[in-house]
């Protein structure tokens, strides 16, 4: 018999214990808990290390909203207004790093913007809390066969914000292809975090030249800040510069 491994994460513990004895119960079933999100790296990490990877990730979608001032542990794709990061910040640092992995989110609510940004992420799945065992089951076993699966209330809601992300992903994409390649390698420094002195070390520009690099990136963005900057350049896809020490021209040679 083929085993599914499977890992809750909740960092509500007897929901999760409760879930994990409940999916136990199942004879294709494996099943482990983990109540937080570097738990649950933790747990991935090591299993994959002892070649026992596992095939299915139950992610509650308020992971770590009850922790205030919460560092991410894994890449950010969405953080609340309040600055907390929540299991889809989970979602997309697992997909990102282990695309094997097929992931579906466990919500208290239906929120369709919050299902279309799970999908984004690299969830397979959005199913609610409340949902039968036999539901939660059926939705396993179809995303590991490559299938998604959503609540048909949902359907609408979430078509409707993927539609608008995409909206806003090719505008996005315009504004930016309309930089010059200098321009590109400033926005992707201001991307990264760099500040004016920063992105002028590493261009081998003056803080003035990068001042007005900065400034037309703004204007031809169409924003007044960075940090406005730096939301459209990553619904662009574009990503930071590395820090890694790769090379960069020299002088005016892009400019």
């Amino acid at each position: 018999m083929v085993r599914i491994r499977v890992l809750v994460v909740d960092d509500h513990r007897i929901f999760a214990e409760s879930l994990a004895a409940a999916l136990a119960a199942e004879p294709d079933v494996d099943v482990s808990a983990a109540g937080s999100g570097p738990a649950a790296l933790r747990s991935l990490e090591r299993a994959a290390a002892e070649g026992r990877r596992y095939d299915v990730l139950l992610v509650d979608a308020d992971l770590g909203a009850a922790l205030p001032g919460i560092r991410p542990a894994v890449p950010v794709r969405e953080v609340g207004e309040d600055g907390l990061v929540d299991g889809i910040s989970l979602v997309a640092g697992v997909h990102g790093g282990q695309p094997h992995i097929r992931i579906v989110v466990l919500a208290e609510k239906d929120d369709p913007r919050r299902a279309a940004l799970a999908l984004q992420a690299g969830a397979s799945g959005w199913v609610a809390k409340d949902c039968s065992l036999s539901r939660l089951l059926t939705v396993i076993r179809g995303v590991l066969r490559e299938e998604t699966h959503l609540p048909p209330a949902l359907l609408t809601g979430v078509l409707r914000e993927l539609t608008a992300a995409r909206k806003h992903r090719t505008e996005s994409e315009r504004l930016v292809e309309s930089l010059t390649p200098r321009e590109r390698e400033v926005l992707r420094c201001m991307v990264a975090g760099l500040g004016r002195k920063a992105v002028a070390d590493r261009l081998f520009l003056s803080p003035h030249t990068v001042r007005t690099h900065m400034q037309n990136v703004l204007g031809k963005l169409g924003v007044h800040s960075t940090l406005a900057a730096v939301a459209l350049a990553r619904r662009a896809g574009v990503g930071p510069v590395d820090l890694a020490g790769d090379v960069v021209e020299r002088g005016g040679q892009l400019a």
